[in-house]
């Protein structure tokens, strides 16, 4: 399996439900981004770690680290592997030099936990080319798709059928299509 590094770009509040946000991964040395929709707790734990802020208390993923490094173990890998069903699958590899381990994980959880030990985050060249976005090819690929959506109906969408496509697209990960129904929501409700 192809590895691709990552690094993290953004965490930025979802519009898609409350309390979810998304954490933008993007490919090292590349163009390509990987949103993953994360629940609250989860973002505050990354960003909390990014920005070097020091909690009073540990948090869940702070005692991950603390039990692991307290058994002489230590995370070397964060990668996410697969998705099924628009879901991120990860694992984290752990190792005492001596044996390697592989830990199922919610990506958003092996993120956290991967960056409390400054380790490579990667993802499977599989799962970006599935739920990978290029910023150079989305504007079209979404105006493609919203006109096969008119098309497909023989006319001009409504708004209420661009509300359902916009939620769709919010449940899939799909930003960029998100963002053209957006503008056309918006564009329609003025007009």
């Amino acid at each position: 399996m192809k590895k691709v590094d990552l690094e993290i770009l953004d965490i930025a509040l979802s519009g898609s439900s409350s309390g979810a946000y998304a954490l933008v991964m993007g490919e090292v040395n590349g163009r390509r981004k990987l949103p993953i929709v994360i629940g609250g707790a989860e973002a505050q734990s990354i960003a909390i770690e990014l920005e070097n802020m020091k909690p009073s208390r540990p948090l869940t993923h702070d005692l991950m680290k603390n039990a692991l490094t307290a058994f002489g173990m230590e995370v070397t890998e964060v990668l996410i592997h697969k998705m099924v069903e628009g879901v991120f699958y990860a694992q984290i590899t752990v190792t005492d030099g001596v044996r390697e381990e592989y830990i199922d994980s919610r990506s958003s959880d092996a993120v956290a936990v991967g960056v409390r030990f400054g380790c490579p985050l990667r993802c499977s060249e599989e799962v970006l080319q599935i739920a990978g976005i290029d910023p150079e090819g989305e504007g079209e690929d979404a105006v493609d798709r919203l006109e096969e959506l008119e098309q497909e109906a023989g006319e001009q969408v409504t708004v209420e059928e661009l509300k359902k496509k916009l939620q769709e697209a919010i449940e899939h990960e799909n930003y960029e299509l998100a963002s053209e129904l957006k503008k056309r929501i918006d564009q329609q409700s003025a007009g």
